[in-house]
């Protein structure tokens, strides 16, 4: 949820659009109920007039979340939008097909499950959701074990890298939890393993590795720190357990990268969430996580509630929810199967290495994303001593393109890049138009004044490390410098974001 503000404006009323004026003469309040009702035409157009200033969300190439559904499912969707999902009882189909998605996903992720049993997991409106809720079990399992050992069990944390998607500070906040992030440095983006290890006590309630950074789309190693973590816990006595957060990549490693070990078949990997939403291929409100074994759930998390007529075993944190993405979502695993979620996911990675190709043919921008993970490119500047991928970023919103621009988090927040993600509506002809936007901005730039150079202490810094630095060893060194403080300089003019576009 974002909290809504609003900005103070000498008209507090919605103009009157062109169509709506056949049938509403008085213009509309903007933060207050109308007094009287309006003719439903008439409200329709009044926020389609509106929302025709929003961005194309087939353009959005900031977000990692799904944008188009064949027809088909668009109407299952729209058949369902009705049913309110916690109504188990009344809609006794619905709650099976979530139990067959929850089934199919964790014996997607190597999820040791015996004959007859049945997976534990849940659906939830995102990863956020589903982060929480497997937070909340490793927090309960770590404080009743510290009780049992008359150890004091107030103290917990976490242990995750700086790259982490914001819901992890969320859940650290919120549940009072300490995050303990390893720091990233240039040219290594994701969390380093022995690094995490390092900072693991006797409090951490788990580590969590990212499979699929939202930064650089980068998987992390988990079967490093399986190995790592395995070795702390015999020469300790610990039991510190792995989380996964798969939200981008765990529909996409077990189709294209099946031999890579990061899922249950890691025996500290004790949960593991992903994002329906997102290469799931599903819209926007689905996500899921699942447990080793129903071991590694708290009992007493999950609540049984005797509400609209039967036993309702539930472990969530709201209550009424649609039913629409958990029947899209078991629509696209029947639909696709192993094949077509296979074949999507290599378009996705054939679309992505022709975008990176043609930047790199420009020669003006550094590829910063690795080949293996989520097919995105991020890139950054040779040379932002003129201008800045914020401007960059800017610019291509003429052409419709909404291209994020941001900094590392620490200890590399000298470095500003652009990402475009990849996903199934992202075609190769559209990856070639992009490139020739960018080509087209960048020769624009290129003629007009620098907008840096007018900042005259960016100036002077550039002319003291210049100077002090006459070798050539020391020169690319003050190369750094500069565009370290260019970065800086320019962070004051755009509104930046923690770290974790979704």
């Amino acid at each position: 949820m974002v909290l809504t503000t609003t900005n103070p404006a000498p008209e507090q009323y919605v103009e009157s659009s062109t169509f709506a004026s056949r049938y509403v003469r008085q213009p509309l309040p903007r933060f207050q109920m109308p007094e009287n009702s309006m003719p439903k035409e008439a409200a329709y157009q009044v926020i389609t007039d509106e929302l025709m200033l929003d961005g194309n969300p087939r353009l959005n190439l900031a977000s990692f979340v799904t944008t188009w559904m064949e027809p088909e499912c668009d109407k299952l969707m729209m058949a369902s939008i009705n049913k309110n999902y916690v109504d188990m009882d009344e809609y006794p189909v619905t709650t099976e097909l979530q139990n067959r998605c929850v089934n199919m996903i964790a014996n997607l992720f190597n999820a040791p499950i015996g004959s007859g049993e049945a997976a534990v997991g849940v659906g939830t409106v995102g990863s956020s959701e589903a982060i929480m809720l497997a937070g909340l079990a490793f927090k309960r399992k770590w404080q009743q074990k510290m009780k049992s050992q008359g150890k004091p069990y107030d103290k917990p944390n976490i242990v995750t890298g700086a790259n982490v998607q914001v819901c992890w500070e969320k859940f650290a906040r919120y549940f009072e939890v300490e995050l303990k992030e390893v720091k990233l440095k240039e040219g290594y983006y994701v969390m380093d393993p022995v690094k995490a290890v390092e900072m693991v006590d006797e409090n951490t309630i788990c580590v969590a590795a990212i499979l699929g950074s939202t930064l650089t789309g980068e998987f992390e190693n988990v079967k490093l720190l399986n190995e790592l973590l395995a070795k702390k816990n015999k020469e300790t006595g610990w039991d510190t357990p792995i989380h996964v957060d798969a939200a981008s990549g765990g529909f996409i490693a077990p189709f294209v990268y099946p031999e890579l070990e990061w899922d249950f078949r890691l025996p500290l990997v004790k949960s593991i969430n992903v994002s329906g939403h997102k290469y799931g291929l599903v819209y926007a409100g689905i996500g899921w996580v699942v447990w080793r074994s129903k071991e590694d759930l708290p009992d007493d998390l999950v609540f049984h509630i005797n509400y609209l007529g039967s036993d309702q075993p539930t472990f969530t944190l709201n209550f009424s929810k649609g039913s629409s993405q958990i029947i899209a979502q078991y629509y696209q695993l029947i639909r696709l199967g192993f094949e077509g979620y296979k074949s999507i996911m290599e378009n996705c990675i054939g679309s992505a290495r022709i975008l990176k190709e043609g930047i790199e043919k420009t020669g003006r921008f550094e590829v910063v994303s690795k080949d293996v993970g989520v097919p995105l490119v991020a890139f950054a500047l040779k040379d932002s001593t003129k201008y800045t991928v914020f401007q960059i970023s800017d610019a291509l919103r003429k052409f419709g393109w909404i291209v994020p621009a941001y900094t590392m988090p620490a200890d590399a927040e000298h470095i500003a890049v652009l990402r475009v993600v990849v996903r199934e509506d992202f075609s190769c002809s559209l990856a070639e138009r992009l490139i020739s936007h960018i080509q087209e901005v960048l020769k624009e730039l290129d003629s007009l004044p620098s907008r840096i150079v007018k900042d005259s202490h960016v100036v002077t810094v550039a002319k003291e490390v210049v100077e002090e630095n006459k070798d050539a060893e020391a020169a690319k060194m003050g190369d750094r410098k500069i565009q370290e403080k260019v970065t800086k300089q320019w962070r004051h003019f755009v509104k930046t974001k923690k770290t974790g576009v979704c």
